[in-house]
């Protein structure tokens, strides 16, 4: 039961993992269908955002808040393994389906919940979507802005597909769990914990010593050697020194310039970093004076680490990123079309080939005939609004 997109991610991985996965919608569908064009400003006959967190599925269309409706709800749950939600939970309470009700039919559920602060507490049921529970009050956001600048925006779903993964995570684990003690339980991820745990080396360093490092601009970095440099033909690429005493040798030689390698005032990672505007401004010079192509032959024959800063569509077109898998052919309609893919493998149990998401209440009869209804009460069902 899962609307807009941390609970329909998690979903989705899970069915590009194997699982046969039910998109149980409310009659007007999930509000997700309808953004993208809205949001885009222009009118598209796909949605690819959503077509990428629904993809595998079947849907079905069901008002839970109709008595029959909540009983269609209740026997999809009775032979369930898992239950994704991320509707608020008081939400889920009033429509007869939390926890305690539907653990009472089925205790071998396990039933994860996807919000935006947690089950507990005093904002447990206020609304949120990523932009504010991760990325603004988590302190992702300010923590990536430099002192007087303003924070900067956060791409579509960064939150909600990093909170996805913890929650797929914990329902594995709850899984293994119950088929040791033969129950399932109530887990829970939030976006506002996927943002503290994504900064957790900044917070528990100012838990443990109560110090928090600002965000910098890139002439005044602790470490010059992790930075990113312009290359005269304005390419940007970052060097990945962080072990900068093991890593000076190496960029001295790329660069070609011997005669700074002991200059005191870059001889050590520590006085590297009381000197990091002249090292930055030195080194911006020097990478300034050839083209992208000089320097990746210069650092990759001297062996100094580094990483292309990339647009997507520069990432899309990147070998490497190819070779990873990090696109699968998907099947619809016309044919295949390419997508993302999910951010694991498994060379034993690989998942099916995935296919399109699903319109609409798309498979509502189909379900309801596998339940046990028949056309007749399927037809009194929508009748009644307790099916869309």
């Amino acid at each position: 039961m899962g609307f807009w997109v941390a609970g329909p991610a998690a979903g989705g991985i899970m069915a590009d993992w194997g699982a046969e996965v039910i998109k149980i919608e409310p009659p007007t569908g999930d509000p997700m269908r309808g953004l993208f064009s809205t949001a885009a400003g222009i009118d598209v006959p796909i949605n690819p955002p959503f077509e990428l967190d629904n993809r595998g599925k079947r849907s079905i269309a069901l008002n839970v808040l109709h008595d029959e409706g909540r009983a269609v709800a209740l026997a999809l749950l009775e032979r369930a393994d898992v239950l994704v939600s991320n509707l608020r939970l008081s939400a889920l309470q009033r429509a007869g389906l939390g926890y305690d009700a539907v653990r009472a039919r089925n205790p071998r559920l396990v039933y994860c919940s996807i919000s935006g602060y947690g089950p507990h507490g005093p904002d447990c049921d206020r609304p949120a979507y990523d932009i504010g529970a991760f990325w603004s009050r988590a302190g992702v956001a300010a923590s990536l802005a430099p002192a007087g600048a303003d924070p900067p925006q956060q791409r579509g779903g960064m939150g909600d597909h990093m909170t996805a993964v913890a929650a797929v995570s914990a329902t594995c684990a709850a899984l293994v769990a119950r088929q040791r003690t033969g129950e399932g339980q109530f887990i829970a991820a939030s976006l506002l914990r996927t943002g503290v745990y994504m900064l957790g080396w900044d917070v528990n360093t100012k838990l443990r010593l109560g110090r928090l490092e600002s965000a910098y601009d890139r002439r005044r970095i602790p470490n010059p050697l992790v930075n990113c440099y312009r290359s005269s033909d304005a390419r940007w690429f970052w060097l990945l020194g962080l072990q900068g005493d093991r890593h000076w040798p190496d960029l001295i030689r790329a660069i070609a310039r011997p005669e700074i390698q002991d200059d005191p005032r870059f001889s050590n990672i520590r006085v590297r970093r009381e000197n990091a505007a002249a090292c930055v401004a030195l080194l911006d010079e020097v990478f300034a004076a050839h083209p992208m192509a000089h320097w990746v032959d210069a650092l990759d024959r001297a062996g100094m680490w580094w990483a292309p800063v990339q647009t997507v569509s520069e990432m899309i077109d990147d070998p490497q990123a190819r070779a990873s898998g990090a696109f699968v052919p998907t099947q619809i309609a016309e044919g295949t079309a390419e997508m993302v893919a999910s951010p694991a493998d498994f060379a034993g149990t690989p998942g099916p080939p995935p296919t399109m998401a699903p319109e609409f209440g798309q498979h509502t009869e189909e379900i309801l005939l596998e339940l046990g209804y028949d056309w007749e009460r399927i037809a009194a069902l929508r009748e009644a609004g307790a099916i869309a």
